[in-house]
């Protein structure tokens, strides 16, 4: 994983089992999405939940088949910017595919293959 803004550590299932942190385990895509919201809002953004392993998913909730547990997600918040902002930025750059969800503190995105908004 290469990118201008994050560590592959920030990507790292938050049990610390190592999912996360291998070559592979975090997609380009995502990493690319991420890179440009942080340069579109010029703010840095934070991974609040990247990778999981199918038990951290489990214990924090997650939806059984979820993005993160195969590395194409990731939940963040940027400093100084509202997740209905980012939320809306993310909608209008990629209107037609990706996972996109709104929550009061924080946007999940996810670079599914198809489109899915919530």
């Amino acid at each position: 994983m290469k990118s201008r803004y994050f560590k592959v550590s920030e990507f790292a299932c938050k049990c610390g089992c190592g999912f996360g942190i291998q070559p592979g385990d975090v997609s380009w895509e995502l990493v690319s999405v991420l890179d440009d919201a942080r340069d579109h809002f010029g703010q840095p953004v934070f991974i609040t939940s990247g990778c999981r392993c199918k038990k951290h998913n489990a214990a924090v909730g997650g939806a059984p088949s979820s993005e993160h547990m195969q590395g194409i997600a990731a939940d963040i918040q940027l400093s100084g910017t509202t997740p209905a902002k980012v939320h809306d930025y993310l909608n209008k750059k990629y209107p037609d595919r990706y996972g996109l969800g709104l929550y009061s503190s924080w946007v999940h995105i996810d670079t599914r293959a198809g489109k899915a908004r919530w």
